[in-house]
């Protein structure tokens, strides 16, 4: 049908037996109303699902359906515009191919809610400020450092966040579709005084932004800011990457739990403890390195809990299976493992079995290297509130005694644990105190492979049964020879790796632990390879240390079922600019869509397929303008421009990738 034939049509979609009409428009009037659109394709044309025109005389003509995606790669900014290295740059398209052979395409960019330390609407007619700091009371903490400049602290480093709807949403203010994100802020790099260093000092906040999508173009506008209360959970410690349960909660992280046999004496805590509490003794560090659940309400307040069972370890970013059970689990520490919690009901995480994985012979970054095989050891079973229970009562020494130096006593169990060797031992009784808060040291004591370094973001490929880590580094621990590599653990490559890599883990069902008893899912790593790699380089002209077409330091991970797409961001000291990266399964193509400010961090990744008939891949970024080593060449150039975009670089942008339609082909030609 071409448009000489046809002056009028009624535009349809198709979502299951849903369909939704606009206004007759003429051809030219269809696309100025969606030239504009600022986001991805039609979800209904993304499903399957048939795109429909109807003419005036009422005939319906089918046209084709989506087959496959693929995006052409941005590329990767350099100093001859400085401008785009300082800022968010999209160059990249969508490109969708449909089964007449016939394609659309979609340029894309950025778009951000708002820029920490901008003040927004509460939703009650004041402002609140983005990514601001409060203590257990929930009031600000204000940043003192600068006489006749006090504020309150606000985060530099917003990570992760979940796009999702709640049944019968009411937020005042909202016109078309209630949406809401709820976005974690890590920490914040700098005082005022830009010598005050504050990492980890400070109890992370977590927000509920209410969004208005429109629904005839799929914008989403922030209406109101919300502050989860932290205070019944203790606040929070380190929120790095989240993503959005199957039932529809974030899933949070506390990542680097705090030492609890050093917690007295160190800084850091003494100081997260100051500011949550007024105090640098009131803190429990076994309050801490948990994975917290927070549920939104229809009003755009959200509710929050715990979950003390699922170990006590450096939660980056976890996964729950299509089960609703079955959690599988980044672990971003140095000696980190993989680690599965199986829920004992689905869609309640407060009660199940933890396991950690020991990896057999053939363990290789190399992808040409075949899988090498896991087991699970058993750790234990428990309730969330027994062992908040325990960690409110014990004593670190209640649970076994560490020594940082040979003990001279066969007694002590020489093990690496948090980039260190340690000899421990366990108090009588204390195996599953032991397993639930002090994780990474049990695990390490009863065999478990122990040995990656930075295991960051997981997700999971529903349709071939395979699950994704990201390894941020393959070095140290990893590394055969290096003092903290143990011997036999499965884990030992030749040499180190510094740009990472991506592994891919086989999913089954029908698995039984290492003591013979069978494990209750049908969705546990089998085995694990790596499936892509980054490339360490001698420094080229910019700086980079790893191929700049290449990934490198993968960090947040998320695939799209319908777009066949693993999304991969970046939190790279290789890379002058790091980079979110799409690499299609099925054609093993990598692309480069976005490339984050220099010395910034790709995270707060989310692929969503499909959100009231919109596809979204929500995006954040952290600390522009951290300078590090490989930055020397331009960083000189770089910082004012940043230091202009960005708050004097305390500020970090919340936001999604947006598509621009470019291209559309209505009919079969």
């Amino acid at each position: 049908m071409g448009a000489a034939k046809r002056s009028h049509m009624t535009y349809q979609t198709t979502t299951g037996n849903a369909m939704t009409t606009t206004p007759q428009f003429n051809r030219r009037q269809w696309l100025q109303t969606f030239a504009g659109a600022p986001l991805l394709p039609l979800a209904s044309t993304l499903s399957g699902a048939s795109l429909m025109l109807t003419a005036c005389g009422g005939t319906t003509q089918t046209l084709a359906s989506f087959t496959s995606a693929s995006f052409t790669s941005t590329p990767a900014p350099s100093l001859a515009n400085a401008a785009q290295m300082a800022t968010t740059a999209v160059g990249s398209s969508l490109n969708l191919n449909f089964s007449d052979g016939s394609q659309q395409s979609y340029k894309l960019s950025y778009q951000p809610f708002f820029v920490t330390g901008d003040l927004v609407s509460d939703g009650m007619g004041g402002k609140i400020l983005a990514g601001g700091y409060l203590d257990i009371n929930n009031k600000p903490i204000m940043d003192t450092t600068v006489v006749g400049k006090e504020r309150q602290f606000f985060s530099d480093s917003p990570d992760g966040t979940s796009l999702l709807t709640v049944p019968n949403a009411n937020v005042a203010g909202v016109k078309g579709n209630t949406v809401f994100a709820v976005v974690q802020f890590e920490y914040t790099t700098w005082a005022q005084d830009g010598v005050s260093g504050m990492y980890g000092k400070l109890p992370s906040p977590i927000a509920v932004l209410t969004l208005d999508q429109d629904p005839s173009t799929g914008k989403l506008s922030l209406v109101k800011y919300h502050n989860v209360d932290t205070s019944s959970v203790n606040g929070l410690w380190i929120t790095c990457g989240a993503s959005l349960s199957p039932w529809g909660t974030h899933l949070s992280s506390e990542e680097y739990e705090p030492n609890a046999f050093t917690a007295a004496t160190d800084a850091q805590f003494k100081a997260f403890s100051k500011n949550l509490y007024g105090s640098e003794t009131a803190a429990n560090p076994y309050n801490y390195g948990h994975m917290p659940e927070v549920t939104v309400n229809p009003d755009g307040t959200a509710s929050i809990k715990k979950h003390y069972n699922l170990g006590r370890i450096s939660h980056e970013l976890v996964q729950v299976m299509p089960d609703n059970r079955t959690v599988f689990m980044g672990d971003d520490a140095t000696n980190s493992g993989y680690f599965v919690f199986v829920a004992d009901k689905e869609k309640d995480l407060s009660s199940g079995t933890l396991y950690v994985a020991k990896v057999g012979a053939g363990f290789s970054v190399d992808p040409s290297v075949p899988a090498a095989p896991l087991t699970w050891i058993k750790l234990g079973s428990a309730t969330s509130a027994e062992i908040k229970a325990l960690a409110t009562t014990l004593k670190p020494t209640d649970i076994m005694s560490v020594s940082t130096t040979d003990p001279q006593d066969a007694s002590y169990t020489k093990v690496n644990a948090n980039g260190k060797s340690e000899w421990i031992k366990l108090n009588p009784g204390m195996e599953k105190a032991a397993a639930f808060l002090e994780t990474h040291r049990y695990a390490a004591l009863v065999g478990a492979s122990m040995g990656f370094s930075k295991m960051e973001g997981t997700t999971v490929n529903i349709k071939d049964k395979v699950a994704y880590s990201a390894l941020q580094n393959c070095i140290a621990s990893m590394v055969a020879g290096n003092a903290y590599n143990t011997v036999g653990n499965g884990v030992s490559i030749p040499k180190a790796l510094n740009a990472g890599a991506v592994m891919a883990l086989n999913l089954k069902g029908g698995q039984k632990d290492t003591s013979g008893t069978a494990i209750n899912s049908e969705w546990m790593p089998i085995d694990t390879k790596a499936l892509i790699t980054g490339e360490d380089i001698a420094a080229d002209a910019l700086g980079n240390t790893a191929n700049p077409e290449k990934i490198a330091n993968p960090d947040n991970l998320k695939f799209s079922e319908t777009l066949r797409t693993l999304f991969i961001g970046e939190d790279s000291s290789q890379h002058v600019n790091n980079f979110l990266w799409a690499y299609n399964i099925d054609t093993k193509v990598l692309s480069r869509i976005m490339s984050i400010p220099a010395g910034g961090e790709s995270t707060g990744l989310h692929a969503v397929d499909e959100l009231n008939g919109w596809t979204y891949i929500m995006s954040n970024f952290q600390h522009a303008g951290d300078w590090g080593s490989i930055h020397n060449t331009v960083k000189t150039t770089l910082d004012p421009l940043i230091k202009a975009n960005y708050k004097d670089k305390f500020g970090a942008a919340v936001g999604y990738l947006t598509g621009e339609l470019t291209q559309m082909r209505l009919t079969n030609r």
